[in-house]
């Protein structure tokens, strides 16, 4: 589920070689539970916004909640963590100097020091990491290698062949904003959260998808999941630097993976910043023993200025959870689309 691939419930069933119940049922907890939520995650350029900030900031205790609710409010906000001493934002933007606003009110309002702004091009590859637990959670549980991980945010669309309209049509932005409701309109249609997946989506939704300007995604709460063996990915580690003449972050993302151990849930390359988030355990396992490669000196290797911020899990709060619904407003359809049956297997 974390690897999201659009593979048909019939397929999953095959891999998983468990048998149906047992796969639904355990599936079903994994939502009740809310270890797991869905989310359709909008390509950033389509929609007008092909900027993306992030935002890293310790504010100050006596203005925390007042930067919250400003980054709240921020009709481009789609994502807001605050923990008990840092919080970041993200923001969908239309211009690059957007983020200037920010580091104007941050710096004259007080509401915090030496913030981290990282503004990036959305049809770029500059996050190559954007919150994937597949590659944590294979670690975790000792699967050997992953299905799909990493995923990233944004990146180039390529033409579609045949295709000479790029634009976001009515008919198109409809479909992108049924897709980034429906996590939050299946309660009211009677759809649990574990049937919000792209399974008997209209052919424009599909379509939608199946061009890379929506990424259906399934995305873990580590607070809210139980330790496995003893082991659980409780601590939330940020870390920013800035890059060394020759880094590539393809090199330190291998390194990171291969013989660190560590699979970054997000990673932002920036032209003069990095920022990575990762998960650990205040109590790691015993056999990461001495084959395992320095994590801090790898990351030495590449950035220099590092700053590190960790915070247990369970402190940080969703104020604004992957609401990327706030960035287009329901709408009608131009022409009704013809819906296809569901999946017999969901």
């Amino acid at each position: 589920m974390l690897a999201a691939r659009p593979d048909r419930e019939r397929e999953r069933l095959r891999q998983v070689q468990v048998p149906r119940s047992t796969y639904h049922a355990i599936r079903r907890r994994a939502y009740t539970e809310a270890w797991l939520r869905d989310r359709y995650i909008p390509h950033p350029g389509p929609l007008g916004r092909p900027w993306v900030t992030f935002i890293l900031l310790r504010p100050f205790a006596d203005r925390f909640e007042e930067f919250a609710a400003a980054a709240a409010a921020d009709p481009g906000t789609v994502g807001l963590w605050t923990g008990t001493q840092v919080a970041l934002a993200i923001l969908f933007q239309p211009k690059p100097t957007d983020r200037a606003k920010w580091a104007n009110r941050i710096e004259r309002e007080r509401l915090g020091a030496h913030p981290l702004l990282l503004t990036v091009r959305a049809d770029a590859p500059s996050v190559p990491v954007y919150f994937d637990f597949e590659g944590l959670w294979c670690h975790l549980v000792g699967l050997p290698g992953t299905l799909a991980y990493p995923h990233g945010l944004g990146g180039e669309l390529a033409p579609t062949p045949g295709e000479s309209d790029p634009r976001l049509t009515p008919h198109r932005r409809w479909a992108i904003s049924e897709l980034v409701h429906r996590p939050f309109v299946g309660s009211a249609d009677g759809r649990g959260d574990h049937l919000v997946g792209p399974f008997g989506l209209p052919f424009t939704q599909r379509r939608m998808l199946a061009k890379g300007w929506v990424d259906h995604r399934t995305l873990l709460d580590p607070a809210r999941l139980p330790p496995y063996q003893g082991r659980s990915p409780d601590q939330v580690v940020l870390l920013s630097g800035t890059p060394r003449a020759g880094a590539r972050p393809e090199q330190l993302f291998a390194l990171l993976t291969r013989e660190c151990r560590v699979f970054p849930f997000l990673l932002v390359v920036g032209d003069d910043r990095w920022l990575v988030g990762a998960l650990g355990s205040a109590s790691p396992p015993p056999e990461l023993g001495s084959d395992r490669r320095p994590v801090l000196g790898t990351f030495r290797e590449f950035l220099e200025g590092i700053e590190i911020v960790q915070e247990p899990a369970a402190r940080f709060v969703a104020r604004v959870d992957h609401r990327y619904d706030r960035l287009l407003p329901p709408a009608r359809p131009p022409a009704a689309p013809t819906r296809e049956p569901a999946d017999p297997t969901d």
